[in-house]
């Protein structure tokens, strides 16, 4: 057993952040997937939006995020995030991320949905840039232990007195599997689920491979309610390119000036909304889709050579020499794209301080549904969020501090391994994985119907069965711990879509093709009931 006060899963930004943070009154422990480098952090192109010009102002912000939101944003949190950039982007420059300057100011970048240039960016590898800064700092910190490639399996639970059943339980730590193969308990005071999102559930996505929804998973079989994972954004521009994995060619291109078109160079995005390229990610995505339904095409093409090269280079230099080891020189030819799943705005239901319904456990990052981006995020916000709430979250703990380190860790239960014998029937775990994504892609991706959702749903249901079944018989794997938890929560977003009888924001269905008053709510679900609806709001707030 491995005990420390603090328990983070996962290694993006908001991990980090909270890391360091933890670090300065308690022993951190960060549990993670690959190198702790590898996080969907670390493949944000476009940047971090926050209110750092004088031109710009809070309200702008706020405004341009509840537009994007569609009516599902909480204000309240949307105004708390806003106001609380500039106070967080400080803290990153502190630490050592160097973004881009222009005639000795930063260079902010415009995306789509914004009304003003309000995008931090350090060239087009933003994200690996802030990473870099958080991971040498954390390195640094003797408080902070990282235990890499490490696949946390479930969380740990201790009886606790509680009026709801989330509440009858307290997270204690979590199971993981080291890189050995052996399963290990590290318990603590505090959980942060800090694991990113899900859209590995997809068959396109332009996330890594570790973004299989754990951290939703184990959330929903520890008794906390996840809410509108229906509202699933697909990132409009992936490279098309046989040899391209998950190749995501950022919204800041089409902020400096790139056009979609169809192969023969026509131009559809000024028929579909007032800002063209500029529109929200859904729009825009959607209406790739119903271009490549009507033409039969297998991509569409962005164009970037009305810009000089000199421009590409110096603003997209990784960008332009990625795509150019495809044998696309972008300034002199429109890029090949697609569709591709990109961000969960849904995810663990959390207070304004991070805190799920289950005492002990805390959620930050993609991982968690806020109440910030509503029905479709503004780009470039989910940086900004990952910091803020990550930033509140230890603030509430230090709040805390002084009765709960009192609080006396437990030892954990032993191990239970099942049968935890090698399969020779491994095939099993690709063909429900490869089923599971395409079944999704196919039937619960940008366009959706209630026929395709009930098929959908039955599907997995049956499957969610059958790995049930064979979970504790086969020897624990990644690959067998990563099945169950998409499996989960393809059916969690199934349940939640299907709840929902109206078109808004990212969830889009032909049978429902208006936004309604009467379907303005969050849907909810958790493992106690089925899905619910509420009114756009916060977990409740629980003791600490």
């Amino acid at each position: 057993m491995y005990e420390s006060d603090f328990l983070i899963l996962g290694s993006g930004i908001a991990g980090l952040m909270a890391a360091r943070k933890l670090a300065k009154f308690g022993t951190v422990h960060v549990v993670t997937k690959k190198q702790a480098v590898e996080s969907n952090t670390n493949y944000a192109q476009g940047g971090i939006a926050a209110v750092v010009s004088r031109t710009d102002s809070f309200e702008s912000h706020v405004q341009d995020t509840l537009t994007a939101g569609a009516g599902l944003c909480r204000e309240d949190i949307v105004r708390l995030t806003v106001e609380e950039g500039p106070a967080r982007i400080r803290e990153l420059i502190e630490i050592g991320v160097r973004f881009s300057e222009r005639d000795d100011k930063l260079d902010l970048g415009l995306e789509g949905g914004h009304s003003q240039r309000r995008v931090l960016h350090a060239g087009d590898l933003t994200g690996r840039e802030i990473e870099r800064a958080l991971i040498e700092s954390v390195r640094a910190d003797p408080n902070i232990k990282l235990f890499e490639n490490h696949v946390a399996v479930d969380l740990i639970m201790e009886k606790h007195p509680g009026e709801t059943p989330a509440e009858h339980n307290r997270a204690v730590g979590a199971w993981a599997l080291d890189p050995e193969g052996t399963v290990r308990a590290y318990s603590a005071k505090a959980v942060i689920l800090a694991t990113g999102g899900a859209g590995k559930v997809y068959l396109y996505t332009s996330n890594p491979d570790i973004a299989t929804g754990d951290g939703m998973a184990m959330a929903y079989r520890a008794g906390a309610t996840l809410a509108n994972l229906e509202f699933v954004q697909f990132h409009p521009t992936c490279l098309f390119h046989p040899e391209a994995k998950s190749f995501l060619l950022s919204e800041a291109l089409r902020g400096e000036g790139g056009l979609l078109r169809l192969k023969d160079g026509t131009r559809f995005m000024e028929k579909v909304h007032p800002l063209k390229e500029l529109a929200p990610r859904d729009i825009v995505a959607r209406a790739i889709d119903a271009e490549l339904k009507r033409t039969g095409d297998e991509c569409v093409y962005l164009d970037m050579t009305a810009q000089p090269k000199g421009f590409l280079l110096t603003r997209f230099p990784n960008l332009y020499e990625s795509v150019k080891q495809f044998g696309i020189d972008m300034a002199h030819e429109p890029i090949p794209v697609v569709p591709a799943a990109h961000f969960f705005c849904g995810g663990v239901l959390v207070d304004a301080n991070g805190r799920t319904e289950v005492p002990g456990l805390y959620a930050v990052g993609e991982v968690s549904h806020t109440g910030l981006h509503g029905a479709n995020r503004l780009a470039s916000n989910s940086l900004l969020e990952g910091c803020v709430f990550a930033h509140r979250a230890v603030e509430h703990l230090k709040e805390g501090w002084p009765e709960l380190k009192k609080r006396k860790i437990p030892a954990p239960p032993r191990w239970n391994p099942g049968k935890a014998v090698p399969s020779e029937e491994a095939v099993v775990i690709t063909q429900n994985w490869d089923e599971i994504r395409r079944l999704m892609w196919n039937y619960v991706g940008i366009v959706r119907t209630n026929k395709r959702l009930e098929r959908a749903k039955s599907r997995m249901e049956l499957l969610n069965d059958e790995i049930a079944k064979y979970y504790w018989d086969f020897l624990l794997t990644r690959d067998l711990i990563e099945l169950r938890n998409i499996a989960c929560i393809a059916e969690l977003i199934i349940r939640c879509a299907s709840a929902r009888h109206e078109s808004r924001g990212l969830h889009y269905t032909l049978d429902y093709p208006e936004a309604k008053d009467s379907e303005r709510h969050d849907t909810r679900v958790n493992r106690y009931r089925r899905v619910t609806r509420s009114a756009a709001r916060s977990a409740a707030s629980q003791p600490l």
